[in-house]
């Protein structure tokens, strides 16, 4: 399945505009007002979707973190509640969900685990994404691949064995499962020379009929619209407010303007790309009549 058909009717793969991701994650910081600000930045900066991630904290954290005391913006307290405290419930999803609606953008999310899975099926999202940490589980795979719905996989901290393994797990469940998959590499932020942007090509080579895309982590943009010219069919970033806010992934996301600004620049990737078919424009004529000698007959009246 070279490209994919969401239900919002975004169609992701070759031949069809880079589907732009802004995954606001954990950056709403607990707050459903700051979540809903994203979304409207998102939608001004004119990303394809936003993505959040949802974990039970009870089935994500070690039982042996439970304890560990931690500073953060409501004060000190147990790692535990601190996860409990920036987790979203029914009710910001439906918020969430109706804002994201009301604004015609796109929102899915990655969950940690199956009974996050069966929670944010009641709203209906686009896809599903499995993050780079859940890449070989394949019990959250399985869970996921029940609701039939676009599964998107990214591929950091992983082996290209792994990748392989997985991806025969997903085809073995049914061989046209509508699959994505990102390279990505887990450091944030991460270092140049640790992107290797070629993993895109090798993807695509591996997985011709598979639609690859691009999970980012580093701290500029001219990466990631490399990523697009080298063959990515999807791109995600981290999204923030402000990169000096309290939490863990503010530091290696993109502020509004930035983003913004890499919407633009992929689109003007994407239109210069062209057809690869040699022409000459009538923007040049003018020219060649000036400074070529010898000028073809159907452009020297």
């Amino acid at each position: 399945m070279k490209n994919i058909l969401l239900s919002s009717g975004k169609t992701i793969g070759e031949g069809h505009p880079c589907y732009i991701i802004a995954e606001i994650g954990i950056n709403h910081n607990g707050s459903v007002e700051t979540a809903k600000k994203l979304i409207d930045e998102a939608v001004i900066a004119k990303v394809d979707a936003v993505k959040f991630q949802k974990r039970t904290p009870e089935l994500c954290v070690p039982l042996d973190q439970w304890e560990i005391q931690r500073d953060t913006p409501w004060g000190r307290m147990s790692y535990i509640d601190y996860k409990r405290k920036t987790e979203f419930g029914a009710l910001e999803y439906s918020d969430i969900d109706q804002h994201s609606k009301e604004n015609n953008i796109d929102w899915f999310a990655s969950p940690w685990d199956a009974e996050s899975v069966d929670f944010l099926e009641h709203f209906s999202p686009v896809m599903y994404k499995l993050a780079s940490a859940s890449l070989t589980d394949f019990e959250l795979i399985e869970r996921i691949q029940n609701t039939g719905r676009p599964l998107m996989i990214s591929t950091g901290m992983s082996t290209q064995k792994e990748i392989v393994e997985t991806v025969k797990f997903i085809r073995e469940y049914d061989e046209n499962y509508p699959l994505m998959i990102a390279h990505s590499t887990s450091a944030y932020p991460c270092k140049p020379e640790e992107l290797n942007l070629s993993m895109i090509r090798t993807l695509i080579e591996m997985f011709p009929n598979t639609p690859i895309g691009y999970s980012g982590h580093e701290t500029g943009l001219a990466t990631t619209v490399a990523a697009v010219a080298m063959g990515a069919t999807f791109v995600e970033r981290h999204f923030t407010l402000d990169r000096a806010m309290w939490g863990s992934d503010h530091a290696a996301s993109v502020e509004p303007q930035g983003f913004a600004r890499l919407v633009k620049d992929i689109r003007d990737v994407e239109i210069a790309a062209g057809d690869g078919v040699k022409r000459v424009y009538e923007a040049e004529v003018a020219q060649m009549k000036k400074l070529r000698k010898h000028i073809s007959v159907e452009y020297a009246v």
